[in-house]
């Protein structure tokens, strides 16, 4: 049963990773670390995106070390596989909950960016791998979106301190291969044009966050082989849907 919770969790981390791309800081560094502003400074881009990416892998190595001395943690505890999956589905709900707003339900957010000086003060390598670190870590820049905290609680539960360290690893590299998207870049107009497109598909990533928190539950539940988990969850994602229904036609209006 931890292989589905490893699973359930390497897909959160995907979502997490794609989600947190439409954060106040993921939207910054799109506009920070990109063609135009490192030519402007007399900067390779190539190679302050390469620094800023091994910085984000190195983030995720210390998110996935974090995860995996939990889930050595949870391995010493040593529950039974069904409080390992019922626990899971339980976070996975919470999280759906949370990031589709239900009843007004929030997860706590952290709200804090990045100290841009460091782009007067410091050298390229020091800026890109340092801006990479806190964007790959996760969790010491804006968190948007409940799901960095359900791929956290996940890779604790796989009780498998090498798959939570992989977790957090891939989770890292995707948040950093993020600042690639504005390679193509070359002039004011295009990066104007880029971030328009780009904050237009916010409400989407949403959408995808919480699509892939509520796969995760279902599988979960269909795990545990129980009726009445499969029902808490379909009533869960009904409601779910309504509500973000309902708040899209509010905004609408």
């Amino acid at each position: 049963m931890t292989v589905c919770i490893a699973a359930v969790a390497a897909l959160v981390a995907l979502a997490a990773a794609l989600r947190s791309t439409w954060s106040p800081c993921g939207l910054s560094m799109l506009s920070t670390i990109t063609p135009i502003s490192e030519r402007a400074k007399g900067h390779s881009y190539r190679a302050t995106a390469g620094w800023f990416v091994a910085g984000a892998v190195g983030g995720g190595v210390t998110l996935g070390a974090v995860m995996g001395l939990s889930a050595l943690g949870v391995r010493a505890v040593h529950p039974g596989p069904t409080a390992l999956i019922a626990t899971a589905l339980v976070a996975a709900m919470v999280a759906a909950a949370s990031d589709a707003g239900v009843g007004g339900l929030r997860v706590p957010i952290h709200r804090r960016q990045v100290n841009e000086r460091w782009l007067d003060q410091y050298r390229p390598w020091v800026y890109g791998a340092g801006f990479g670190w806190q964007i790959g870590t996760g969790l010491v820049t804006y968190i948007t979106s409940a799901a960095v905290y359900l791929m956290i609680v996940l890779g604790a539960l796989t009780a498998a301190p090498a798959t939570a360290l992989a977790i957090g690893v891939a989770f890292g590299t995707l948040r950093g291969l993020a600042v690639l998207l504005t390679r193509h870049l070359r002039s004011p107009g295009e990066l104007l044009a880029f971030h328009r497109r780009f904050t237009a598909a916010g409400p989407l990533a949403v959408r995808v966050v919480v699509g892939a928190e509520v796969a995760g539950a279902v599988a979960l539940a269909v795990a545990l082989h129980s009726p009445v988990a499969l029902a808490a969850v379909a009533v869960g994602t009904a409601v779910s849907a309504l509500w973000a229904t309902r708040a899209r036609r509010a905004l609408v209006r």
